[in-house]
């Protein structure tokens, strides 16, 4: 092997090694957010939440409720790229972020929403006045929904620029500056008996 060569093979593994490195690094800034086995990290009516294999699951088929309640993280978080699959058995659920918390596990602020035949790949607003802010389910959400089944969402924030991607289709792009930094929370709707489950939830902080 010429000089030329051996110098080019030199840096291409220069390149190749700060790769690996840059990657593994972007890795270990993830955050595990629930560990699979309790519910260590949020708050919540342990009559509503409990976990049954690696899966956090929420109920109100024994325990009906008069209004909206979450599971609420004990942290604040601003400027994130926060990952959770979640699968909603019937009825309306979502995930909350930038949100304000409320005594009675009530929570307020900007919301994915989530719904049995609809409304996933929305921005919501809870227990605002703006409602839908945008209508993610009809920019591609419809297509790319699993009803009934495991669904990704990975909701993105950074400064006042927000996007939403469900199942690897961005629904949601906007700026908004209402909110920079809040809770976190997993909701059960008032109404019908319903459920919900999450998994994998886990979030990265952004500089």
């Amino acid at each position: 092997m010429n000089r030329k060569r051996r110098i080019s093979a030199a840096c291409l593994a220069l390149v190749a090694s700060a790769i690996l490195i840059n990657s593994s690094h972007a890795q270990s800034k993830w955050t595990p957010l629930f560990d699979g086995k309790d519910l260590a990290g949020w708050d919540g009516d342990p009559r509503l939440w409990s976990v049954h294999d690696g899966v956090l699951v929420g109920s109100t088929d024994q325990t009906p409720i008069s209004h909206n309640e979450f599971l609420i993280s004990k942290e604040q978080f601003g400027d994130f790229v926060l990952h959770a699959e979640m699968k909603l058995r019937n009825h309306n659920s979502g995930i909350q972020f930038r949100s304000a918390a409320y005594p009675e596990y009530v929570v307020k602020g900007y919301q994915a929403d989530a719904g049995q035949d609809n409304y996933w790949g929305n921005l919501y607003e809870e227990g605002g006045t703006r409602g839908t802010m945008v209508d993610g389910w009809a920019a591609g959400g419809k297509e790319v929904a699993h009803l009934g089944g495991w669904n990704t969402y990975d909701i993105r924030c950074q400064g006042d620029h927000i996007t939403i991607t469900l199942n690897g289709k961005q629904t949601v792009d906007i700026h908004d500056s209402k909110s920079l930094t809040g809770v976190i929370g997993l909701q059960l709707h008032a109404g019908t008996p319903m459920e919900v489950s999450f998994r994998d939830i886990k979030i990265q902080k952004l500089d």
